[in-house]
């Protein structure tokens, strides 16, 4: 029986929590704490060490979830977290202010992970706001020489988070059928 990882991460709010809660098959394990700074304005908890979840697929293999606190304080987490991943996904929320600079930001902090393994990159809240759009995403991470997966998702829909799970294992391995 095979058993895989995953890492989600983002900044606060982008969904991390709300995706990995809908797509686990076992109820998750949350590290969640009352919002004590900025983040109250954006919600009322927050993550402080790991959100887990669980994805059992055909032939008893399973994929572990891994969610990292989207705080820069907690970013000793993230490290920890990706020990062992086969890739991450990258939850963006359209809604705040500056989400390239998000963007680049993550993609920074998990340069060296992400270039031992793969990303895929998910829009929250674009209901929201739909700017910038996914085809401006694409346009900034080419700027960067990036070619790398994006769409836009609602955290709260199975087939959304699955989507991104699927590209992710997709850009891994690109022989993989359905």
């Amino acid at each position: 029986m095979n058993q895989y990882k995953i890492i989600f991460t983002g900044p606060v709010g982008a969904g991390k929590t709300t995706a990995i809660t809908t797509i686990s098959d076992a109820p998750p394990i949350k590290t969640d704490a009352a919002a004590s700074d900025m983040t109250k304005n954006r919600k009322p908890s927050t993550t402080v060490a790991m959100d887990y979840g669980v994805m059992n697929l055909a032939g008893g293999e399973k994929i572990h979830l891994y969610g990292t606190p989207g705080q820069e304080r907690f970013d000793f987490m993230w490290d920890i977290l990706t020990v062992g991943g086969i890739g991450l996904i990258l939850l963006l929320d359209n809604t705040r202010d500056y989400p390239f600079k998000d963007m680049k930001f993550f993609l920074d902090a998990f340069d060296k992970f992400i270039n031992q393994t793969g990303v895929a990159i998910g829009v929250t809240q674009m209901d929201l706001n739909n700017k910038p759009s996914i085809d401006e995403y694409h346009a900034q991470l080419h700027s960067q020489g990036l070619k790398l997966p994006v769409f836009s998702v609602d955290a709260r829909e199975k087939n959304d988070v699955s989507l991104l799970v699927q590209a992710l294992l997709f850009s891994l391995d690109p022989g993989l059928i359905g």
